[in-house]
């Protein structure tokens, strides 16, 4: 399993749980996962010469990178040269990098933005009059919303290319064209058996507005609202893409726009279960456990009783978070939020330092929350930073 992370213990004390002897793999040899590890070793995840070396002399099953996009080209890597249940290597590449995927997109009829991908400043400049404000100014390989701007004048193009390209790995950033939303933009997880696409919950997404950046989502929540016919239009590309892909048995993470003429535009399918507690949330909702597949996938285990089940009840999930840095006291809920919380986890303690939400990274903690009715959620979620508080100390 490669990363050891808060948000990826799930996946190893679930691997744990069915009986696996488990393997860690992360760069920081203090990360929280490892101790629920059988074995671990203190390599990247994105190394995947030295993540080969080691999965060869430990004789693997199966290779695993839960929620993280950093690990899963690494994954394709590493089984297609041990022979192991995964999904083609070229295909991962093009899934974790916007610019390939734009192109992809475009060449094979999807609607997809204006979008091109660049190395240089220069290169974007001469370009720049092409494209229609507002823009969206990406590094084409980081997550988490990492180096991503909007912008609608060329004059701030200089500074959000540095700030995108200070984000990527590959050093190059992605342009393209804003899409505005007709409904809450779409989010939520999917599986897939023999590449075709046979479970699909759909999330409504919240984003940090209001917030420096503006392009976390810390809300999702289920069930989601547009009408079925959209739901199976959304399906049916999802559907053409894996196809196209020639992806095999795999769960993904949806980031989708529709537009006011009700066009579909994959902004993103990540080959990864989904974060903030995605997977949890589903299995609640429908019953169905996302992470058990994706380990039985790695192992070639057959999944093939996996169908879609609709959402019952109303859920959503909380990213807890600060907008301002400090120590960390305490959390209090408010009467009014209590019995909603169905589990929460806390990243921290009191006494640690927290920051202002920026990225993946400042995430306090995560939370779970069930609802009587869609208009009870509406209005508590709408109203969330008032009903959960963080005690901060200001430093």
């Amino acid at each position: 399993m490669l990363g050891g992370a808060y948000s990826q213990i799930p996946a190893i004390k679930k691997a744990r749980e069915m009986g696996y002897f488990v393997i860690v793999c992360d760069s920081n040899n203090k990360s929280p996962g490892q101790k629920y590890a059988n074995q671990f070793f203190n390599i990247s995840t994105t190394d995947k010469e030295s993540v080969l070396k080691l999965a060869k002399s430990l004789n693997i099953d199966g290779i695993v990178c839960y929620k993280a996009d950093s690990g899963a080209s690494t994954v394709a890597y590493v089984a297609e040269q041990l022979d192991l249940p995964s999904n083609p290597y070229d295909s991962i590449m093009i899934l974790t990098n916007k610019d390939l995927f734009r192109r992809f997109q475009k060449d094979n009829g999807f609607n997809v933005p204006r979008a091109i991908g660049y190395q240089t400043l220069d290169e974007a400049k001469a370009d720049f009059h092409n494209f229609n404000m507002p823009v969206m100014i990406k590094p084409v390989d980081s997550a988490g919303s990492l180096g991503v701007s909007k912008i609608d004048t060329h004059e701030l193009l200089e500074e959000k290319v540095s700030y995108a390209l200070a984000f990527s790995k590959v050093k190059r950033f992605i342009i393209e064209e804003y899409i505005e939303n007709h409904g809450p933009h779409v989010g939520g997880d999917g599986f897939s058996v023999d590449g075709k696409l046979v479970f699909r919950c759909f999330s409504n997404e919240k984003f940090s507005e209001g917030y420096s950046n503006p392009f976390l989502s810390i809300i999702a929540s289920w069930p989601y609202i547009m009408p079925e016919s959209i739901q199976n239009k959304i399906h049916a590309e999802i559907d053409r893409l894996l196809n196209l892909l020639n992806m095999k048995t795999c769960a993904y993470n949806f980031d989708i726009r529709i537009d006011e003429n009700e066009n579909v535009y994959l902004i993103e399918v990540a080959p990864r279960n989904g974060g903030d507690w995605n997977p949890n949330a589903i299995k609640y909702a429908t019953g169905v456990d996302l992470i058990e597949y994706t380990l039985k996938a790695a192992l070639g285990e057959d999944c093939s009783d996996l169908s879609v089940v609709e959402p019952e009840g109303y859920w959503a999930t909380y990213v807890i978070n600060s907008k301002v840095n400090g120590i960390f006291k305490g959390i209090k809920f408010h009467s009014d939020i209590k019995t909603n919380i169905v589990e929460y986890d806390l990243f921290v303690n009191p006494g640690d330092k927290i920051y202002e939400l920026n990225s993946a990274y400042e995430k306090v903690g995560i939370m779970i929350l069930n609802f009587s009715t869609f208009e009870e959620m509406e209005e508590k979620m709408e109203n969330i930073s008032k009903l959960i508080k963080l005690e901060i100390e200001s430093v």
